[in-house]
């Protein structure tokens, strides 16, 4: 095991953090990180590990690189597993090797875990191969910010400028006037296709093309600024035709999630493929139960039930806990028909090994109900329902209607999350926010503690408010909003669509 792992967390693109960076990220006991690394890695740190911020922003410096070196010797000197997080690829204009340099001189232990770098992420998330056969077969990575102190520049611009490479420079839209006239003036074509890719593979990410002789023009008249990747060759030339990624519906919309962090992160997830800048704003905490006693003694009585009804994801994995902990599975279900509202419920179940007998083609408790009723329950079934301490009492109410015996077993309880609301109020002013998404009632009513109604009709009609479907709309009215968007189908995949093509 090192003493520090200096990491590359890639361009900024979650999804393209290495496993192995992931690894490390979960077991260290300090993480540093700078001002490019992404801070949505942060929720893989260990909840007791140290977070310390050094920036490094264009000249803004929050800790200067001697100073980050120093604290990096000092912390794992007393033996501390130290995770050091950088924007792109340690090695690559990272400065991670003069961090290795210091960490060698004073005995301590080092391992690399490199990134993808941004020279190569950024060009390919807009539509720009850096090599191609029709047009180049080699790529030249260069520094459009040296080393001020340096007594001479490292830089060959002639050879820049005749090369037949494609030439791709890190920090440097501050000197793009100063790139473009050097590499003009030793003969570089004026009319040779450059593009910028600005904040490359996140959700913010946009870029232009142009030529040498107008870039620097237009990169002012378009308002680009750091951090930006400069490509300078023919193979701009097909960033029209293979931009993938700022094709995506939802690219550069501020989407807030309500639900719960334990349910959030697939929601997140769809939203992020369809380009989405995600603020997770949980306004309800998942708890287990503070006494399991009664679910224990409603698996040990399984055989009294004819059906089992589970209506959350979060009701299928507390009720499993207990299950396990007691030393049983699935065969503690034998005889018993089971049914799950939503295809989500319906999946843990499956991957739990239990294949429900029904899912309604509606997700709310009125078609449960019914369909129920199709299957033969009657007067007498014996129905056990898992589920949230506090939660609609439609579907017990009316399967009781239908002279079922039913029994509701709380196996969690939700609360208020004790995030405070000062982040998604500061998004709102920024004018970061495009969407505010409710996928239950308790998330319309836990939000509203949170931040007061009369805050967000400040921001609307800017804001839009999305709603799963028609229970959580009707709560959201009784707050004085009408959703503006909601799916036919009350699933999040529908509920995401839905937002896409708004």
């Amino acid at each position: 095991m090192a003493d520090v792992y200096l990491i590359g967390a890639g361009p900024g693109d979650p999804g393209l953090l290495t496993i192995k960076a992931k690894e490390i990220l979960e077991t260290a006991d300090i993480l540093v990180y700078d001002y490019l690394a992404n801070d949505e890695f942060l929720q893989y740190a260990r909840p007791d590990a140290e977070i310390i911020y050094v920036g490094k922003k264009g000249g803004d410096h929050t800790l200067p690189q001697d100073k980050i070196n120093e604290m990096l010797v000092q912390r794992a000197a007393e033996g501390k597993t130290i995770a050091r997080l950088k924007g792109g690829d340690p090695y690559v204009f990272g400065r991670g090797g003069e961090e290795a340099e210091e960490l060698m001189a004073a005995g301590l232990t080092f391992e690399v875990v490199p990134g993808i770098t941004a020279g190569v992420a950024a060009p390919a998330y807009a539509g720009i191969p850096v090599t191609h056969r029709d047009h180049t077969t080699s790529v030249c990575f260069i520094t459009g910010h040296e080393d001020p102190t340096k007594e001479k520049s490292g830089h060959n611009w002639d050879v820049y400028a005749k090369s037949e490479s494609t030439l791709v420079f890190y920090m440097g839209v501050k000197n793009l006037p100063m790139i473009a006239d050097n590499l003009m003036q030793g003969g570089r074509d004026p009319k040779t296709p450059v593009a910028l890719v600005r904040w490359g593979t996140r959700c913010t990410q946009e870029s232009m093309v142009s030529t040498l002789e107008n870039v620097a023009e237009d990169a002012k008249a378009r308002g680009f600024k750091a951090p930006s990747i400069i490509v300078v060759g023919s193979v701009c030339s097909l960033h029209d035709k293979l931009n993938w990624f700022e094709q995506r519906p939802l690219l550069g919309k501020g989407v807030v999630v309500t639900r719960a962090r334990e349910q959030a992160s697939g929601f997140a997830d769809i939203l992020r493929e369809q380009g989405a800048c995600v603020m997770q704003f949980p306004t309800i905490s998942i708890n287990p139960m503070p006494d399991d006693a009664e679910i224990r003694d409603a698996i040990s009585g399984m055989d009294a039930y004819d059906w089992v009804v589970f209506t959350s994801v979060n009701g299928v994995k507390r009720f499993w806990t207990v299950l396990e902990d007691m030393g049983l599975d699935t065969r503690a279900f034998g005889g018993r028909k089971v049914a799950a509202i939503g295809p989500a419920t319906a999946k843990e179940l499956e991957n739990r090994g239990i294949r429900p007998d029904f899912v309604p083609e509606k997700y709310v408790a009125e078609h449960v109900v019914s369909g129920l009723l199709e299957r033969g329950v009657a007067s007498g079934t014996r129905i056990l329902i898992p589920r949230a301490k506090v939660a609609r009492e439609v579907l017990p109410e009316e399967l009781r209607k239908a002279g079922a015996e039913v029994r509701i077993l709380p196996v969690y309880e939700t609360g208020l999350n004790e995030q405070g609301p000062e982040s998604l109020q500061d998004k709102l002013n920024a004018g970061d926010v495009d969407y505010v998404t409710f996928t239950s009632s308790s998330t319309v009513d836990n939000f509203f503690q949170l931040l007061p109604p009369e805050e967000l009709k400040k921001h609307l009609p800017k804001v839009k408010l999305a709603c799963i479907g028609p229970v959580t709309a009707k709560t959201l009215e009784g707050y004085g909003f009408t959703p503006d968007i909601q799916p036919e189908d009350y699933t999040i995949p529908a509920l995401a669509d839905a937002l896409a093509s708004a």
